[in-house]
């Protein structure tokens, strides 16, 4: 009989209400509107809280079908919220969706009645079916709960309710045979009724739940004393036909049952005829908790051992070694130049590259030892139970190894690297901290000594590290002040006209304490704590600042040159910045010049592309610093709309009466062949000087014609025309 036949069985028609009312629960505005956005659909009333006391006012008024539940709220939280639901008696289903981290609040907000708990992280289609599924799920209560209204009046009601009902209904005879079972046993287990009429319960019992199913599937006890949420697993047919609709053949149930008598004069309870129960399917609740418990303890990419797993084995190790007197390594590992694979190939493939390598480097392991990630390109090893350093070595050789076959990304091969530290218990550290600690030092110096393999540390590392800290805090505070910083400046000239052309900005740095200190120590330290865009600013601001003071005292025939990192390229907004210090001094953007270095123009050349075209769009001139040094790249040259070439200073150094290197020759030609300008830098010599004039190359930039200097001197060489025209090379250009 359908549902309409049924329907005119009562006095009460169905709940026919069509619109669904989802309620957003979250202290964060643009994340409701976020949500709302995602979960709008015909024939739902979405409606936002953004705190506990909100939400429990408008859910008091008990027409919402579903509340999508942040745990943590200003006022009171989200488990104290849905205990108040339980307390009140409200049936509205909860999504809990959080960024709430432990393990602990997931598997209570289950535990207090959530139909399902999603993390915030996690792809937003999974939020969109969880409603979904929610707001199916409460059209079949609200439809039950109508029907069990008229239970009473109607057996057939009676039958309809319990065939539709989402649990096993069941009732068994004395010797625990079924008499009846209700349809849901087809769909969860896959026999249909009548096969399972007169079987023993046993026949769909987990073999190893049997003993437990003896006292609660087959129930005696009534009232308090019986059965009550006993977990029990059943098992479902033989389907290599079927048609289940879960991979797995074992369902995990929550079972009620109570024992059944028929009234007898001499005995107040009466005699036993049989049970009756209900089992309630949880397997998807049991495998989110197992996936949430996996999770709190696993790196989700990897399906390694995280951070807080590792910390917990590796002091397990450390009481054990300390116990038996015994040693044991760690390896703190990082994957070079990783942001690389990121950024050329995309966050897919850099994927990949940390699985294959966590595939890689766990065949290199023996059985109790523990590779963990602990985020990001950095892993951690656990090497219990070793003899000597030597066992750490042929692992961390074991690594290199592998890390020297080559790794298939983007659907060619990558030639990754690795850098790893090493620190052994006791010797370099007794607790969990200083091991990990100091593994993690002698990784970065690895890292400074050119990458590509590993160190043991040592206690003058940490010395090192120390210092480098300190350094890292000076040049902070450096940024900040802002009076530390100086630019010098060396003279671009053309051989032909003996005029400048052009001056290059080179910073220095005055330490309070320690003096000048290069910018070969100070740069690359920007670099890696990412405070080379402090750095950058203070350079355009300033060489800007002094730019315009030359050109209104009539020096107002020559560019500035101004060096940027390659880090730079990786701000979205570096277009925007040098263009407003250009525009707050006034000056005209072909008056600037940006140096970038050839690696660059190798290592990610599409997004490079994209910026050098923003740049000369602006007007702002591009030279390729260091041309040369990488030959591959003169493919690139008609890619990249850069303005000039600078020919690296290797070359130059090579030059000779009557020889030059043949390089040197085709970067003139290739330069002319694009009309690019092209300027050697180096320049040290007359002879030099010559060579590089009879090949085409008529700007120079060196010691031959001025070393960098301060601005007043630049000033006065700006007054008299002349050069210093050094002979003698007392510094190195920075």
């Amino acid at each position: 009989m359908s549902i309409l036949n049924y329907v005119n069985l009562t006095a009460e028609p169905l709940d026919t209400k069509k619109t669904k009312r989802i309620l957003i629960v979250d202290d964060e505005p643009r994340l409701r509107s976020s949500y709302a956005l995602l979960l709008s659909g015909s024939e739902r009333c979405i409606e936002e809280c953004a705190t506990g006391i909100e939400a429990q006012a408008r859910l008091d008024k008990r027409d919402i079908d579903v509340v999508v539940l942040d745990l943590n709220l200003p006022d009171i939280s989200g488990i104290e919220i849905m205990q108040w639901m339980q307390q009140n008696h409200l049936d509205t289903s909860v999504v809990v969706f959080s960024a709430d981290e432990a393990i602990t609040s997931a598997i209570l907000a289950l535990r207090q009645g959530a139909f399902e708990f999603i993390r915030k992280c996690c792809d937003p289609d999974e939020l969109i079916s969880a409603v979904e599924r929610a707001l199916r799920r409460r059209q079949i209560e609200r439809e039950h709960t109508t029907l069990s209204v008229h239970l009473e009046q109607s057996e057939k009601m009676h039958r309809f309710l319990v065939e539709q009902s989402p649990d096993i209904i069941y009732t068994l005879d004395n010797e625990g045979r079924f008499v009846f079972i209700n349809r849901r046993a087809e769909t969860l287990l896959g026999y249909e009724p009548n096969e399972l009429i007169g079987k023993h319960y046993s026949v769909i019992v987990h073999p190893e739940d049997i003993a437990q199913a003896n006292y609660n599937f087959n129930e005696r006890r009534i009232g308090d004393r019986a059965a009550t949420n006993v977990e029990i697993r059943l098992k479902s047919k033989d389907l290599s036909k079927g048609f289940l609709h879960f991979d797995n053949r074992v369902i995990v149930t929550i079972l009620s049952s109570q024992g059944v008598y028929a009234a007898k004069d001499d005995s107040p309870l009466g005699s036993f005829v049989g049970t009756s129960g209900v089992a309630r399917d949880i397997t998807e609740r049991k495998k989110a908790e197992e996936t949430i418990a996996f999770q709190a303890f696993h790196d989700l990419l990897t399906g390694l051992p995280n951070r807080v797993l590792f910390k917990d084995r590796l002091e397990l190790a450390v009481i054990q070694a300390e116990r038996r007197q015994q040693r044991l390594g760690v390896m703190f590992i990082d994957l070079d130049r990783f942001k690389l694979v990121n950024d050329t190939y995309g966050h897919p493939e850099g994927d990949e590259l940390l699985k294959t390598f966590a595939r890689r480097t766990r065949a290199c392991l023996r059985s109790g030892d523990t590779l963990a990630r602990l985020g990001g390109d950095e892993f951690t090893v656990l090497l219990p139970d070793i003899n000597s350093e030597n066992d750490v070595i042929t692992i961390a050789d074991k690594i290199m190894a592998e890390m020297s076959m080559p790794f298939t990304v983007g659907g060619r091969d990558y030639h990754a690297s690795a850098s790893i530290g090493i620190a052994i218990y006791p010797e370099d550290g007794n607790t969990t901290d200083s091991l990990v600690r100091n593994a993690d030092i002698a990784m970065y110096q690895t890292k400074s000594q050119g990458r590509n393999g590993y160190l043991h540390f040592n206690s003058s590392m940490s010395s090192n590290q120390q210092d480098r800290i300190i350094l890292e805090n000076d040049l902070r505070a450096a940024i900040r002040l802002g009076n530390q910083f100086e630019l010098h400046y060396q003279p671009q000239v053309s051989q032909s006209s003996q005029s400048i052309i052009g001056l290059e900005a080179l910073i220095r740095w005055q330490h309070p304490t320690r003096g000048l200190v290069g910018p070969d120590e100070f740069i690359p330290l920007a670099e890696e704590a990412g405070l080379i865009v402090g750095i950058s600013d203070w350079v355009l601001n300033a060489g800007c600042r002094q730019l315009q003071r030359w050109r209104n005292s009539g020096f107002d025939h020559f560019k500035l040159a101004i060096n940027l990192s390659p880090k730079e390229f990786e701000q979205g907004n570096l277009v925007d910045r040098i263009t407003r210090f250009i525009s707050a001094y006034n000056i005209p953007p072909a008056a600037i010049e940006i140096e970038i270095t050839e690696s660059l123009l190798m290592n990610d050349a599409e997004k490079v592309i994209d910026k050098v075209s923003q740049l000369r769009l602006a007007g702002i001139r591009v030279s390729i610093d260091d041309f040369g040094t990488r030959y591959s790249s003169l493919n690139y040259l008609r890619r990249f709309p850069v303005s000039s070439i600078k020919i690296d200073q290797s070359f130059v150094r090579d030059l000779i009466p009557n020889y030059a290197p043949a390089i040197i020759d085709a970067i003139i030609g290739i330069s002319q062949s694009f009309s690019l300008d092209v300027l050697a830098e180096g320049v040290e010599t007359e002879i030099q000087c010559q060579t590089l004039s009879k090949l085409g190359c008529d700007k120079m930039q060196g010691f031959y014609f001025s070393r960098p200097l301060p601005a007043p001197a630049i000033e006065a060489m700006l007054v008299s025309g002349k050069f210093p025209l050094c002979t003698s090379i007392l510094e190195t250009k920075h």
